[in-house]
């Protein structure tokens, strides 16, 4: 890989879904945030004023779809390489994608184990440099990012769920219990600390003891927002 870490705007319209793509790149080594944007219009300006080697790209924007910022970005000469952070399913979108220079798809909802492997991936790929001595060592460039096995959620989590609790918690100011989370949620408070303990290990929320009642001191959940 070169020296600098590699450069990644991420381009998500949702807040929460670009918090969590800022947390899950910042824990991978060799990669930084180099800038946020919330539409196509919005990526367009971070990149006309900010170098950049990657975009987390959501397919998906307010105002038009990802691949035509990125037609547009190839006309207009710029190289950056591209995964597709998306729901879309359509193959026909994934062959214009690829013929884009979309380097990877990784489809919603995810985890961070996903993404890492993309990441790593990638930048395996790109520390790839020199001449090939043959046909093995193309393939195995090539190789570098394809990814045998796709990362899941853990047993017994469903992503309707886990994308429930993640706003719940996201909207509070002051942080939950998992009691108050289930409330919220219309789920069980069993259910509902699964899901946090889920959301704190993958750095997306952190836990602390709420004292000042009788008895063992309950555990209390805040969203880990990006900028800490």
């Amino acid at each position: 890989m070169s020296g600098h870490a590699i450069r990644v705007l991420v381009v998500e319209d949702d807040p929460v879904a670009a918090d969590a793509h800022q947390l899950y790149v910042r824990r991978v080594p060799g990669f930084a945030v180099a800038g946020v944007a919330h539409s196509r219009a919005e990526a367009g300006r971070v990149l006309e004023r900010t170098a950049i080697d990657l975009i987390l790209l959501d397919l998906y924007l307010p105002d038009g779809h990802g691949l035509h910022l990125l037609r547009s970005l190839r006309a207009g000469g710029h190289q950056a390489d591209v995964i597709a952070v998306t729901s879309a399913r359509d193959l026909g979108i994934v062959r214009e994608g690829v013929s884009l220079g979309v380097v990877q798809y990784v489809l919603k909802p995810f985890t961070f184990a996903t993404l890492r492997d993309r990441l790593v991936r990638y930048a395996e790929f790109r520390a790839s440099s020199g001449e090939a001595s043959g046909q093995d060592e193309v393939d195995r460039a090539l190789g570098a990012l394809r990814t045998p096995h796709a990362a899941s959620l853990p047993k017994g989590l469903s992503a309707p769920t886990l994308e429930a609790v993640t706003r719940t918690l996201r909207e509070s100011d002051s942080g939950l219990t998992a009691a108050e989370a289930a409330v919220r949620a219309g789920i069980s408070r069993i259910t509902a600390r699964r899901y946090l303990e889920h959301l704190v290990t993958e750095g997306r929320a952190e836990r602390s003891p709420q004292y000042g009642h009788v008895g063992r001191p309950e555990l209390q959940y805040r969203w880990r927002h990006a900028s800490r």
